[in-house]
């Protein structure tokens, strides 16, 4: 029986993926061997010697220590996309808003309760204030064009904008779907230099920390308006407000509002809602399940973080093995199994950064024995054995 612990609530249509004949899901688990996670933060936990891996039901895994996870063979999944349309979306929304400055009209709205008749008059009077650009025909730059950015990409096109796109690592799979009509710029300068709408869709790493700051708005448009529904930390906050106060920047929308930005003439901020639909929650869900039980149960990773994506089928015993990625290591784990009269029948060796994953399918017993030959090897984290 293998004991799944739930951090926050997870949807039902992802814990119901769990067999109840092999699994046993709740939220009092010490020690699991796998977790479900929304948005509670890990960094604190001590993890047990049961845990495997942790999926998180969402796209950014901030909350949970991913590099001590890999150090002790725990792997740590997301789930790209699944929520990829809610932001859209959003951002779709963001865009208007931060044109035809909608929050400020219905906040002005309110100061005429009590006017009675004179309210229409009023409405008429004052509507003027709040005029502001369509974005049809106008250009909207996209930072990032994973799943969220590609779909942000195709329905501005639809809505009759020039959109420009900016990504280094675009994959294949973005590519197919990515709409011809999207210009591919080849940096992020050509973005800033010609773009009324900037939006950005990148996870937040040491070189991303606030890559919208003075220093890139200044070489912006003129009257630029910045979404940000990715990570707040992208966003160097005084840099920003000090360009909306300049009338550099116009509007800045973001989902992650910070006590320095709420409240600032030109924010529009908004409670984090990206993610907040039941759709969204239930296709995160969804993944993080399926991701966990084919980890568990046949040792396959698809949407791993901190390990590389493998996947083998096996006939006989599959010997799933967590190492460094260094020199000499596959031959020492051959040398190890034919010492035993153990044969392998295929093998599959896949590496990420400083990690490398390996999974053997061999015929004949397993035993304890050869499980300890293996982890004696230089740099072996962790040994798994699936029958």
């Amino acid at each position: 029986m293998y004991n799944i612990m739930t951090l926050n609530k997870i949807a039902a249509i992802g814990t119901d993926n769990f067999d109840t004949a092999k699994y046993n899901v709740c939220d009092t688990h010490e020690n699991p061997e796998a977790i479900m996670v929304r948005s509670a933060s890990m960094h604190e936990m001590e993890f047990g010697s049961n845990l495997l891996a942790i999926a998180r039901a969402g796209a950014g895994t901030n909350n949970i220590p991913v590099d001590k996870c890999v150090e002790n063979g725990i792997c740590v999944f997301n789930t790209p996309g699944a929520n990829a349309n809610a932001v859209k979306e959003l951002v779709l929304a963001g865009l208007l808003l931060s044109s035809r400055k909608v929050p400020d009209a219905m906040n002005w709205v309110k100061g005429l309760k009590g006017n009675g008749d004179e309210v229409g008059k009023l409405v008429e009077k004052g509507k003027g204030q709040f005029v502001g650009p369509e974005i049809m025909g106008k250009t909207l730059g996209i930072i990032g064009l994973g799943a969220i950015g590609v779909l942000v990409a195709n329905a501005a096109v639809a809505l009759g904008m020039k959109v420009m796109g900016f990504d280094p690592f675009l994959s294949v799979k973005a590519a197919w779907s990515l709409s011809p009509s999207v210009i591919n710029a080849k940096s992020m300068a050509e973005i800033y230099a010609n773009c009324d709408y900037i939006t950005i869709h990148v996870p937040y790493n040491a070189e991303t920390k606030g890559m919208i700051n003075a220093a890139s708005i200044g070489t912006m448009k003129d009257g630029v308006r910045i979404l940000n529904f990715a990570r707040g930390e992208l966003v160097n906050d005084t840099d920003m407000i000090a360009a909306l106060e300049s009338g550099k920047a116009s509007c800045y929308v973001t989902d992650f509002p910070t006590d320095a930005v709420i409240g600032v003439d030109g924010v529009v901020a908004i409670p984090h809602l990206g993610a907040s639909t039941p759709e969204s929650e239930d296709n995160c869900a969804y993944m993080a399940a399926i991701e966990l039980i084919e980890y568990i149960e046949k040792g396959n990773i698809k949407n791993s973080v901190n390990l590389p994506d493998a996947e083998m089928d096996a006939a006989g015993t599959k010997i799933c093995v967590i190492h460094k990625n260094v020199p000499s290591t596959i031959s020492q784990f051959t040398a190890a199994l034919g010492s035993e009269k153990i044969n392998i029948e295929n093998m599959l060796n896949k590496s990420r950064k400083d990690y490398a994953y390996t999974m053997m399918d061999v015929s004949g017993d397993v035993t304890d024995k050869i499980v300890d030959m293996l982890m004696s090897v230089d740099g072996v984290i962790k040994v798994r054995v699936i029958k």
